[in-house]
């Protein structure tokens, strides 16, 4: 890394762009789940809140988290959501607004991917890869590992 400097501020300046895309996402969901519901942005926001909320609980001496949705539905639930903002955009033909909600779709679905690269990506950085990690090791410092191979004439 040449510049850590320049780097800090590129990524910075790119979560924080990410950061208001999704907060403007979120705003616009609130909108749509408001208006088919015939509610006011509050309450929608409100109930949106209790869906996805998470309060920290203790079960059998350990802290979890419980909510409304179980941990598996949340996702689909959070891209169900996207997809409807998304219809409703594109057939009002707003089309910024069906961008907006596009971008967060795909975001939230390659999200586990992008951050299993970086995880990867940065625990490489810290540690090297040991030099043949696929050949199983000797528990046996006197025995002489080889592979033979037969040679066609």
């Amino acid at each position: 890394m040449h510049r850590p400097r320049l780097t800090i501020a590129v990524a910075l300046l790119a979560l924080a762009t990410l950061a208001s895309t999704l907060t403007y996402t979120g705003f616009l969901v609130v909108g749509i789940v408001a208006e088919h519901l015939g509610t006011g942005r509050v309450m929608a926001g409100l109930l949106l809140g209790g869906l996805f909320a998470r309060f920290p609980w203790l079960r059998k001496g350990k802290l979890c988290t419980v909510g409304l949705l179980p941990k598996l539905a949340r996702r689909p639930v959070m891209v169900s959501l996207l997809a409807l903002c998304l219809l409703c955009f594109l057939s009002r033909g707003d089309y910024v607004s069906a961008l907006f909600a596009g971008f967060a779709t795909t975001f939230l679905l390659t999200f586990p991917w992008i951050r299993r690269a970086i995880f990867d990506r940065m625990l490489s950085s810290l540690f090297k890869p040991a030099a043949d990690q696929n050949r199983p090791k000797s528990t046996d410092g006197t025995v002489i590992d080889a592979q033979f191979r037969e040679k066609k004439d």
